[in-house]
């Protein structure tokens, strides 16, 4: 199939739809003081049935990703948590713990942007979907919007080492004291394995 074929196919228009949908709610994330990642969980009858941003600061919860907040709510909302014939849409290529979530959720299919080579499960790094340890097979498209995608991704992280760097130490006492400096520093470490710049 020829690229103006492809941009032309109903269901590559359909992908980037809904990618489009999750690019925006990714950047109301970043704006928020996290990494601006976002997931969707579509019915196969095309129609949304929930989404998830990185919640991991505003939480303070390490498993607080977008792709398992999006599988939660999906689970809850249907009352079961076998997601077989549905479609996860992500910003982000998935990390480890998310690459496994969306294996046990039975998800049909997985939609993602912008590729991470420092995390990257599902295809960057390592591959967990297709690995020995699945139990379960999927569907990946990556690179669906890919360049929008990772210009929200960066452009979030520099906003998080810009906003961690103005952030007062913690009120509570029993909290580090260098919290503050300790978020900066590591949104400056993320936003330079992801940039190629300090």
């Amino acid at each position: 199939m020829e690229a103006k074929d492809l941009a032309l196919d109903p269901a590559l228009q359909r992908h980037q739809g809904w990618m489009a949908q999750a690019i925006a709610l990714a950047e109301t994330a970043g704006q928020q003081g996290e990494v601006p990642v976002a997931a969707l969980v579509v019915s196969p009858e095309d129609q949304l049935v929930a989404t998830g941003v990185n919640r991991r600061e505003r939480d303070q919860d390490p498993t607080a990703h977008a792709e398992v907040l999006a599988l939660r709510a999906a689970g809850q909302t249907l009352g079961n948590w076998n997601l077989t014939g549905y479609c996860l849409y992500v910003t982000l290529e998935p990390c480890p713990m998310c690459a496994g979530a969306i294996v046990l959720s039975r998800v049909s299919r997985l939609v993602y942007g912008a590729a991470d080579p420092k995390t990257g499960a599902v295809r960057s790094v390592i591959n967990i979907p297709d690995s020995a340890a699945s139990n379960h097979r999927l569907t990946v498209l990556p690179g669906v919007l890919a360049n929008p995608c990772k210009i929200s991704s960066d452009s979030g992280l520099l906003n998080c080492a810009k906003t961690a760097s103005r952030l007062d130490r913690p009120t509570n006492q029993d909290a580090d004291p260098c919290y503050s400096l300790s978020l900066w520093a590591e949104c400056c470490i993320v936003s330079e394995n992801r940039l190629g710049q300090p």
